[in-house]
């Protein structure tokens, strides 16, 4: 991957929930494609940002985006745009987290609407024991990218992942 997120075909699609998702198979500089897309439709647009209370009417208001450079199509709550993108890479991600510990360098880099559909990408970016004997941390770059290869959303997440050895039923 580029530092600018723009590559999207790392690799391989990764296989639905493995058993390589403890802190010891996270290598660095592994990337990866998920396996599963999300469509995002007009539900969780409309749902979401309505709950949250984000008024802006891109969102929301077909007739004030008519004379937008979007036309007449509602853009996509960022924010549901980066947690379909998270919640598509937790599988392969988080199956043995214990712990969420930090969010960083989040960018909306292009526009998301209904219809589009999303997938996750993810790079390895480091891994570092933890200050507990049963887990260690990892550093994660995810991406997101819309079936046309636009990529829309990028962040870095760290997570507190669970070591094989302590965890792991023998």
């Amino acid at each position: 991957m580029t530092a600018s997120a723009d590559a999207v075909s790392p690799g391989p699609i990764s296989a639905r929930t493995g058993d390589d998702t403890w802190f010891e198979n996270f290598m660095v500089g592994a990337r990866w494609r998920h396996a599963r897309g999300a469509t995002v439709g007009e539900v969780e647009n409309q749902l979401l940002t309505k709950l949250v209370m984000n008024t802006a009417q891109e969102h929301w208001n077909e007739h004030v985006m008519a004379d937008s450079e979007w036309g007449s199509s509602r853009l996509v709550f960022g924010m549901i745009t980066g947690s379909l993108t998270i919640g598509l890479a937790s599988q392969d991600t988080a199956e043995n987290a214990l712990a969420e510990v930090g969010l960083s360098h989040v960018r909306f880099r292009a526009g998301v609407f209904h219809g589009d559909t999303l997938y996750a990408y993810t790079e390895v970016l480091g891994k570092s024991p933890a200050a507990r004997p049963d887990a260690g941390i990892v550093h994660f770059k995810h991406w997101g990218a819309t079936a046309d290869h636009r990529v829309v959303f990028e962040c870095e997440r760290t997570v507190l992942v669970k070591r094989r050895a302590h965890w792991r039923i023998r």
